[in-house]
């Protein structure tokens, strides 16, 4: 039960010892783990990726074998083919059982960062030390087994990773169409607080969570734990409402609730009434019905790979590095775009020369069109892009200014008509940004990063914003991959000043592929 506390707070009173014997005895004092109410599509979706995965280990120690018995069978001292056998059989369990035993199947990681690649490579580890440790201590696996495997394994992992990458994004489809893969959760706090996670959550669906009820503290409802003034939620009537969502009453509710609206997890929001107590008993309450408890921290814009964990005197210290802007982060940054711009122009370079005789036979003017635009540190630097207006447009913007469809400080129209036929094909697929890979060679540019700044927009930025100045604007990034000019500026503010404070080479990989797809979407582009 929860009572109101004198300064206004809440806490939930503690249950007699009757009671407390009798809701545990009927469960037999059972690990209540075992009955987590994941939803069916995180256990459908685990059991695919146990499945996909046994299936490339075995064809990993089918290949082990193959090699063994077409390459090397009938060499002096071979076993024979039942020997051949053996080995790659016993690689592949262990394999299977260290991909468990790193909770490579956690629904908690699985899908959501690079942690799960990570135990992946983990339990790849693991299967080749227990082959070099048996290899070296016994003689049951010889120096053929060892030449088997080093060909067979690296072919697994690549499988593994490419197996759990293509789940991904059959995931991510299927929220993006609004088709299920999402996870229900029940936010409780204050509302001002209920409400700012709720909007969060229910604003990212690609993050696969969707809040489906509130609870909010005893002050805010009424003595029974419903809203003050509104019917019980669950006796299927209108109520009160949070975020969009409805309040299923106070803390002593929680419980109840998780198991009326069926709620996988429970997303505590930080407050000071919210004691390390009440959150005890919270995980009580929730541990009998089989719920997820999740303290939400509200640590806007701050990556995962930041934050850390340490444990001081029986309490949990969040510490958040600071972002990091130089250092061999950095010179990996570096070497990366130098090395894949230098690949790309090669790549490119009859695209190049087919867009630059389409722009120089079908309109009046240059090749190119130089545009400055604001680098690292506020340098001004010269970008270079395939011309895709008419000569003078620069001129026109002033005249045009009406017609202005972007926010901010930004000039954008959708029928713009200084646009020529070619720019506009060129533009839709970004074929005129081809040229910025030169910007990149030279080190002015990234491949990944902010959007380039033209000089007149940056004169209005705010403190905030001019944190994306820290990093080298990129040729593509997160605005990028998130619906370019269709993105609101401040939105688009956000993500940049993300990813200047929170990028990683993985990140920069991940958007690098991400922008493919939204090049040939055309979504976004005018």
């Amino acid at each position: 039960m929860a009572s109101q506390t004198v300064d206004g707070g809440f806490e939930i009173r503690p249950q007699t010892t009757e009671q407390w014997v009798k809701n545990h005895a009927s469960r037999g004092f059972h690990d209540p783990r075992a009955t987590r109410a994941h939803p069916q599509w995180q256990m459908q979706y685990r059991l695919r990726l146990r499945l996909t995965d046994a299936a490339v280990v075995v064809g990993s120690a089918v290949v082990a074998y193959v090699l063994d018995a077409t390459l090397l069978f009938g060499a002096p001292g071979h076993p024979g083919p039942l020997r051949s056998i053996a080995v790659p059989a016993m690689v592949a369990a262990v394999w299977i059982a260290a991909l468990a035993l790193r909770s490579s199947y956690d629904l908690r990681v699985v899908g959501r960062d690079h942690t799960e690649y990570l135990r992946i490579f983990g339990a790849t580890w693991t299967s080749v030390s227990v082959l070099v440790l048996l290899a070296w201590l016994t003689t049951f696996v010889e120096a053929r087994d060892v030449l088997a495997q080093a060909v067979a394994l690296p072919l697994g992992l690549a499988g593994l990773i490419g197996s759990r990458y293509t789940w991904r994004q059959w995931v991510a489809r299927t929220r993006r169409r609004g088709r299920g893969c999402m996870t229900p959760v029940l936010v409780v706090g204050h509302r001002e607080q209920a409400e700012r996670v709720i909007r969060r959550l229910n604003g990212s669906p690609q993050q696969g969570y969707v809040v489906v009820g509130a609870c909010l503290p005893s002050d805010e409802t009424s003595a029974d734990g419903t809203p003050s003034g509104t019917p019980r939620p669950w006796d299927g009537l209108p109520g009160d409402e949070v975020g969009g969502v409805p309040v299923l009453g106070d803390l002593s509710r929680v419980g109840e609730a998780a198991a009326l609206v069926r709620a996988s997890a429970v997303a505590v929001s930080a407050s000071d009434s919210i004691t390390t107590d009440v959150v005890r008993q919270l995980g009580w309450q929730l541990e009998r019905v089989g719920v997820d408890l999740m303290l939400t921290a509200e640590l806007a814009d701050v990556a995962p790979a930041r934050v850390s964990v340490s444990p001081a005197s029986g309490i949990s210290l969040l510490h958040v590095a600071a972002p990091e802007f130089k250092g061999p982060k950095f010179r990996v940054k570096q070497t990366m775009d130098w090395l894949l711009a230098a690949v790309l122009t090669l790549l490119a370079s009859p695209a190049l020369v087919g867009v630059g005789l389409a722009v120089a036979l079908t309109s009046k003017g240059g090749l190119f069109y130089l545009s400055e635009r604001v680098g690292r540190n506020g340098k001004i630097f010269r970008m270079i892009k395939f011309r895709t207006m008419r000569v003078g447009a620069d001129r026109e913007v002033t005249t045009l200014a009406a017609g202005n469809d972007a926010a901010g400080p930004l000039f954008k129209m959708r029928t713009d008509p200084r646009i020529t036929g070619v720019g506009r094909i060129l533009r839709r697929y970004s074929l005129d940004e081809l040229p910025q890979l030169f910007n990149v060679l030279s080190g002015q540019m990234s491949l990944v990063g902010p959007r380039p700044a033209l000089p007149h927009e940056v004169a209005k930025y705010e403190e905030r914003m001019r944190r994306r100045l820290l990093v080298k604007p990129g040729m593509t990034g997160m605005w990028q991959v998130s619906g370019r000019s269709d993105l609101p500026w401040e939105e688009a503010v956000r993500l940049d000043v993300y990813y200047a404070e929170n990028w990683t080479p993985l990140q920069d990989l991940a958007i690098l592929g991400q922008t493919a797809r939204a090049v040939v979407s055309g979504r976004g582009a005018y």
